[in-house]
């Protein structure tokens, strides 16, 4: 009998947001935990966010919703937006636990992660990008 792959997600959230904005659509968080459960077998998520207090009702439901939050001191950038630069975070938290998964998918919608992305093809731990 076949093992099933315990998979980690690792995610990080505001390109995923950005993404989903741009195609003009609206992700339902719940529905997407269930998703990669089901699809890709994976058992844990962790997403990766600035943290902004005024938002603790929607990180509340997301970890009720099985997300694992990572939370990151937010700066405003010289146009006044609000970023979080998880960028090395996510990198590291895939890399503590990087004996623990079989696969990892990587979530974003950018080049950051090329070489996170490169070493775990060349260990055979990559599920997707």
């Amino acid at each position: 009998m076949k093992k099933k792959e315990n998979n980690y997600a690792f995610i990080d959230s505001q390109n995923l947001n950005l993404g989903v904005l741009s195609l003009g659509w609206k992700l339902d968080y719940k529905k997407f935990r269930i998703y990669l459960k089901e699809k890709y077998c994976v058992s844990k998520v962790y997403l990766f966010i600035g943290y902004i207090p005024s938002n603790q009702d929607l990180y509340s439901f997301l970890q009720e919703a099985g997300y694992v939050c990572v939370f990151k001191p937010t700066l405003p950038n010289e146009k006044g937006e609000v970023k979080g630069n998880i960028d090395a975070d996510l990198v590291l938290q895939a890399m503590i636990d990087y004996k623990k998964y079989d696969k990892a998918l990587i979530i974003s919608s950018d080049g950051d992660f090329y070489s996170l992305v490169k070493y775990l093809y060349r260990q055979n731990k990559l599920k997707c990008v």
